[in-house]
């Protein structure tokens, strides 16, 4: 048997990194509490993988370290620790030494010096080490017995891993760590030499630092930007790479008191732990605590006397939160009522349905089950189908019986993605009947979403992900008692034995995911609000829109998709004309011969595997600079693209029992708040080429009705004018200024009346170009200008709009600051690279900073005006209804009759969704299909 690894945890690398990636919770006494929870769940999810290992954690002590009389200005760029933090670090060290971890901190080094000291004595026994770190510059520890693991992510990195990654292998990070520098470390590195440049020249000299200095004449004939100049550029900075790269340099000699044989768990000190827990507000682990202490006292005495009456009590004291998951299958009628009755007298309740499929238009219900408390939870089978399968309760019966509870407003309900849920109980044909269906009223929460409000970006959305990251649970998947590929079963064809506990679970789940999130979310009132006020109200809305879908015409899609296979062949003859010869424009390796090697082509991007890429933004950058094969391949690739997503596929997608279309929204994807779209995805039909167009014109009216389309204007420089408070940009919108000739006429000192359309071209790329942090070498090229050019108009801009300069510096402050921006009703977007120390990632988040308001609070607009647009139809009953929700657009299917009036009412409800320092305005187009509306 192999030897269990010994594993160590750079305890302060994962304090850093969940406090800032992590949502932020703190007791009702104010004591920040996040962070910890973050590493404590790390470190008994690491617990239990590797339970016969040694263990050590690993924090920095406080005061300097060597590193700091050897450089004074290491670290010193780096903000003062958050008080938030600070206050965190004394109740996770205890915390750590409770549950029973050896804990470790060395004065006068770092964390870093400490793990790799035990991390390389460990190997040159031969016993492997496992070190549990997000910190790249560990990587040069990796060898034959030392792996790096992310437990947060749940990566892993071998030899071949860090090659993969940094391009280096792991006896080469030190020097890689000198070239390039590390911002977050201020070591300083050689200025220029970023991380492509240095592992090019280490690569290529077969070396590290010092087979680089003794080869500084062959770095010019290196495959390397600028490889002429860095010569003369490492040479004058050559000190301060070697002072760098011992500065990067982790100690694995540092004198320690303690050996592998102290590095062994111990047992949890439960009464130390009750007292932290009681601290930390951690209720859930307060009360596993307790119930395994009960279990204990159980055991005890029902061994010293089995029959005594006190057992009885003691069991019963406890059997009303079990411990252990009990989960039932309901097959007869008594067991039904009992289960009825319980569901209608809770104060809430988790639901869940069982399907033959994923599509909520199409799938057929199955089963549904339900959760009442934790760790206990039933299932209803209603239409299991397999030989041998147990009589089940009658379908339309339970269903008949069930409607009136969940069509109840007041039943309070939640589920996860229950907007699913929703729309196969609508579609259920109760006695066959397609509009006797099941609506259902009263979803209080939706984990899925109170995941996705909490922190968008910490982890996917869907069950098992959130059971595993808040939880600690690993539920059962679909895969593993239905099978894969094409022999997977259908859930209607699962054995009750397997398909009971799996749905039980579902709910099981579901339930105790809401009562560990919503904790955390009334914490941050904000955050509550932003699950109550929109994101609730929104999925019976969107169900709805589902459910309606869009009619298309597939006639109309043929004909579109014959002339787009002419354009193909026309367009494949052109590269062939191009190229000098035939090739499969598919095919990656003859592209690449054709483009680099023939043609000689640079080459901008390489693959993992070293080969010239091909990637679309690749073609798009040569395409850029005026090649003509790659322009050619980019309008093939793009009609490629047309006809085969959207005019041979949507009139495969139109369904046989509505002959619509039925698209889903996805609230819990797009990181910023804003919905998207699948199956078909709406939201990527080009609008610029006519081809995109044209095929917007398929989306038509039925006959007697048409197509509204209502879309805010220009809504984002709205918000920014809001939010940035900028005179400039309030008074134009107040004036009912066009924003992008009033914007050309200050940046090209221009009267009103005399802006060309070239220049509101120019400044209308000026004004959306800078909210997405477009700078000026890519503006120029949008505008067509020389970069010098590109920059003075941005400094002219900011010149005559100061306050967004301030409102960027000063998101990027508070970024940096709190690890996330706000939109203006209070979501949050964490920003995990915001103190990335690559320049590239860094400087990503910031842009995403300045953006992610504006963005995210246009989501909230758009969100909260299809609520109050939903009530306002539902109430007046007028024959109209929102079919489509693209962007910040809205398409409604209305009886011509009532045209007019609907389209009043929609400017009013939509320009009043929210209150801004400047109007909303809302734009309407009427028309017979999609495209005829704008």
């Amino acid at each position: 048997m192999s030897q269990a690894p010994l594993v160590l945890v750079d305890g302060s690398s994962y304090l850093y990194r969940a406090f800032h990636a992590l949502p932020p919770l703190t007791t009702s006494k104010g004591l920040p509490t996040g962070a910890v929870k973050g590493v404590l769940n790390m470190l008994k999810s690491l617990r239990k993988q590797y339970p016969n290992s040694p263990f050590a954690v690993v924090f920095d002590a406080k005061g300097g370290t060597f590193r700091d009389e050897m450089y004074a200005e290491y670290k010193a760029n780096r903000p003062s620790m958050p008080d938030d933090m600070r206050l965190q670090i004394e109740p996770l060290h205890q915390s750590v030494i409770a549950l029973g971890f050896p804990l470790l901190c060395v004065e006068g080094v770092e964390a870093d010096d400490v793990i790799g000291t035990l991390a390389r004595s460990s190997a040159a026994a031969n016993r492997p080490v496992v070190i549990s770190t997000g910190d790249k510059d560990m990587a040069q520890l990796v060898d034959g017995h030392i792996t790096l693991v992310n437990t947060m992510t749940g990566s892993a990195m071998d030899i071949e891993g860090v090659k993969e990654k940094f391009g280096v292998a792991p006896e080469q990070i030190i020097d890689y760590l000198a070239l390039m520098g590390d911002s977050s470390d201020n070591i300083p590195g050689v200025p220029g030499i970023g991380p492509k440049t240095a592992s090019g020249l280490l690569v290529g000299v077969n070396g590290g630092l010092k087979e680089l200095y003794e080869q500084l004449d062959i770095v010019p004939t290196l495959p390397i930007r600028g490889a002429k100049t860095l010569p003369a550029k490492l040479e004058e900075h050559k000190e301060m790479a070697f002072l760098s790269y011992q500065l990067a340099t982790i100690k694995i000699d540092v004198p320690l008191d303690v050996g592998l044989e102290d590095l062994h768990l111990i047992e949890p000190d439960r009464e130390k732990l009750l007292e932290l827990y009681t601290l930390l507000e951690f209720k859930s682990w307060y009360e596993e605590i307790q119930r395994d202490a009960k279990r204990v006292e159980l055991k005890a005495v029902a061994e010293a006397a089995p029959v005594a009456s006190a057992v009885v009590e003691a069991v019963e004291a406890v059997a009303s939160v079990p411990a252990e998951p009990v989960y039932e299958t309901i097959l007869d009628q008594a067991r039904f009522d009992v289960w009825l009755k319980k569901l209608n007298e809770a104060k809430l309740f988790a639901f869940d349905t069982e399907t033959t499929g994923i599509d909520a238009q199409q799938a057929q219900l199955v089963g549904v089950s339900f959760a009442v408390q934790a760790n206990e939870a039933a299932y209803i089978p209603l239409t299991h189908s397999y030989i041998g399968v147990p009589e089940q309760l009658d379908r339309d019966t339970v269903l008949l019986a069930l409607k009136p509870l969940l069509e109840d407003p007041q039943k309070l309900k939640v589920g996860q993605h229950a907007k699913f849920d929703m729309n196969i109980l609508a579609n259920c044909a109760i006695g066959g009947d397609p509009a006797c269906g099941i609506t259902v009223r009263g979803i209080a929460f939706d984990t899925m979403l109170e995941s996705y409000v909490l922190n968008s970006t910490a982890t996917r959305h869907d069950m098992d992900s959130l059971a595993k990251m808040y939880l600690d649970h690993d539920t059962v998947s679909f895969q593993d008692i239905a099978g894969k590929g094409a022999k997977q079963l259908t859930f209607d064809q699962i054995p009750l034995e397997q398909a009971g506990p799996y749905a039980a679970e579902d709910a099981d789940v579901t339930l105790r995911l809401h009562q560990a999130l919503y904790e955390q979310l009334t914490a941050l009132p904000s955050l509550a609000s932003v699950l109550t006020d929109i994101e609730m109200p929104l999925v019976p809305v969107l169900a709805r829109i589902e459910r309606q879908g869009a009619l298309v015409d597939a006639e109309l899609l043929g004909v579109q998709s014959i002339e787009l296979g002419n354009k193909m062949v026309a367009l494949e003859r052109e590269a062939f004309e191009i190229a000098g010869e035939e090739f499969n424009l598919g095919s990656p390796k003859q592209l690449g011969a054709i483009l680099y090697e023939k043609l000689g082509l640079p080459v901008l991007k390489k693959t993992g595997k070293g080969q010239a890429s091909t990637a679309e933004e690749v073609l798009a950058k040569l395409a850029e600079d005026d090649y003509p094969l790659p322009k050619v391949l980019m309008q093939y690739r793009s009609m490629s693209k047309l006809k085969s997503t959207y005019t041979d596929r949507l009139p495969e997608q139109i369904n046989p029992r509505t002959g619509r279309i039925h698209t889903s929204y996805h609230q819990a994807v797009a990181a910023t708040g804003r919905l998207s779209s699948s199956d078909p995805n709406l939201q990527n039909i080009p609008v610029r080429t006519a081809e995109g167009r044209r095929i917007r014109q398929a989306f038509v009216a039925p006959k007697g009705y048409k197509l509204l389309a209502a879309d805010y204007s220009q809504i984002e420089l709205r918000i920014m004018a809001h939010l940035s408070k900028d005179e400039g940009l309030l008074n134009a919108f107040r004036d009912n200024l066009d924003v992008h000739t009033a914007t050309a006429a200050e940046v090209f000192k221009v009267e009103l009346d005399e802006v060309t359309s070239d220049q509101r071209r120019s400044a209308k790329a000026i004004n959306f170009g800078l909210i997405y942090g477009m700078g000026a070498q890519k503006l120029g090229k949008d505008i067509g200008v020389d970069t010098k050019t590109a920059k003075a108009y941005i400094d002219v801009y900011f010149a005559r709009y100061p306050g967004v300069r301030e409102y960027m510096e000063r998101t990027r402050a508070q970024a940096s600051d709190q690890g996330y921006v706000e939109t203006l009703f209070g979501r949050r977007l964490y920003l995990p690279d915001i103190h990335s120390n690559r320049p590239q990632e860094r400087a990503g988040a910031e842009r995403t900073a300045i953006n992610a308001p504006m963005q995210g609070t246009a989501a909230d607009i758009i969100k909260k005006a299809m609520v109050k647009v939903d009530d306002w139809l539902t109430a007046s009953g007028l024959d109209a209804k929102v079919i489509l929700q693209v962007h910040d657009e809205l398409v409604l299917e209305v009886r011509e009759d009532l045209v007019a009036e609907v389209s009043e009412k929609i400017r009013e409800h939509m320009s009043g969704a929210a209150k801004l320092d400047v109007p909303l305005l809302v734009e309407v187009g009427v028309g017979n299909n999609w495209d005829e509306a704008h």
